[in-house]
């Protein structure tokens, strides 16, 4: 069996199924049920038209579950429609199916592992591992989502920005157990590429090309945190820098500026920078005030201070952070760093160890709590 076949193929069997009238939580039983087929005959005897032999069983599954259920009979006049079996459509139906499953109803959690689930073709438990949750957790959370759109018609065109912020997410969730995300996320997002002609499709892709282009050189040996300005800039993937940037100066060319586009363009600048020394920090301080002004988000202008700090200087851009709110996520460190720019050093120790309490993840700590103990060592008197 091929996989990466039938992970490509079952997103656009659901929807044909799904178009066709199925509610979306039997569309997806019918297809499993098509699947379990195909894995027991496609060795010996492989079909011609392997979407078409999908749908076709699919189609049959459903109907069958549509007559023995009583309490759908108001489905037995379409089942005497089954179109003939025949090849399948080449059409890409798989948009309308990526905005099913960030339909703004379903939470942001739900939403992903959906998209995981019907477009990405990936099993209840690859998902459950991935999120380091248990199976059954995450087969409840699956079905809760699929009732909660299985009476949704494709009557409307769908919110590409709702999706992309799904996409987003399963991007930010990295990699665990036997399931790369990361991967999974630019996969999926090379798909809706395909389907739709949006800018900030090709930016949310180069954004994501970018950053994992950088993937290899995040952490150390011993799995420690290793910052940007200290990360080995040969273990950088070059080709995927390369590809991430084609992809956003096209969407630029466009002149269609999103959120996700001006991040790109920040990534791109920390990419194209031979050593962290070289890095163009006044073009970058310009592309957060773009940022700024689309989204006005107090992250952007958090990250914006860092910039502004390498740009003009550490006092400039405490007096930037000094504006924000410091309850915001990750401010604290970023105050530790910058008092430590400028000379500062009990004061950006004592900020560092604060920081580390409010990390939001051990690799995050750890990493803070190495930064405090190296400062608090560097002047610690002599004995």
């Amino acid at each position: 069996m091929d996989e990466a076949l039938i992970r490509s193929l079952t997103p656009g069997v659901l929807t044909v199924l799904v178009r066709r009238g199925a509610d979306f939580a039997a569309a997806e039983d019918a297809v499993q049920d098509a699947l379990v087929e195909a894995v027991r005959g496609w060795p010996d005897d492989p079909p011609r038209d392997p979407k078409g032999w999908l749908v076709t069983v699919a189609w049959r599954r459903f109907l069958d579950a549509s007559r023995a259920d009583t309490a759908r009979r108001r489905r037995e006049d379409r089942v005497e429609e089954e179109p003939a079996p025949g090849p399948a459509s080449g059409l890409d139906d798989t948009l309308q199916l990526y905005f099913l499953c960030a339909h703004p109803s379903l939470t942001p959690s739900s939403a992903v592992a959906l998209t995981l689930r019907a477009v990405g073709g990936l099993t209840t438990r690859q998902i459950a591992r991935a999120y380091l949750v248990p199976e059954a957790t995450m087969a409840q959370r699956i079905s809760r989502a699929k009732r909660t759109v299985s009476g949704v018609r494709f009557d409307r065109p769908g919110d590409v920005a709702t999706v992309l912020r799904v996409l987003y997410l399963v991007f930010n969730e990295g990699y665990s157990g036997d399931v790369d995300l990361a991967a999974e996320a630019i996969r999926l997002t090379r798909q809706l590429a395909a389907s739709v002609d949006h800018p900030e499709v090709a930016g949310l892709l180069a954004l994501m090309l970018l950053h994992h282009a950088r993937r290899a050189a995040r952490t150390a040996p011993d799995g420690s945190l290793v910052p940007l300005a200290e990360q080995d800039r040969g273990r950088w993937d070059t080709a995927s820098i390369a590809q991430g940037v084609r992809i956003l100066q096209a969407a630029l060319a466009r002149d269609r500026l999103g959120e996700f586009q001006a991040q790109a363009a920040i990534a791109a600048l920390h990419a194209d920078a031979p050593t962290a020394g070289e890095t163009d920090w006044v073009q970058i301080v310009e592309w957060y005030d773009e940022l700024a002004r689309l989204t006005d988000n107090p992250v952007v202008r958090l990250n914006r201070a860092v910039a502004v700090s390498e740009a003009d200087g550490p006092r400039a851009g405490l007096a930037e952070l000094a504006t924000l709110d410091d309850t915001l996520p990750r401010h604290t460190a970023v105050a530790a760093y910058l008092h430590e720019r400028d000379g500062d050093l009990d004061t950006a120790a004592r900020l560092y160890a604060e920081a580390a309490h409010k990390a939001p993840d051990l690799a995050e700590r750890d990493h803070l709590v190495r930064q405090a103990a190296r400062l608090n060592s560097r002047h610690r008197p002599a004995r």
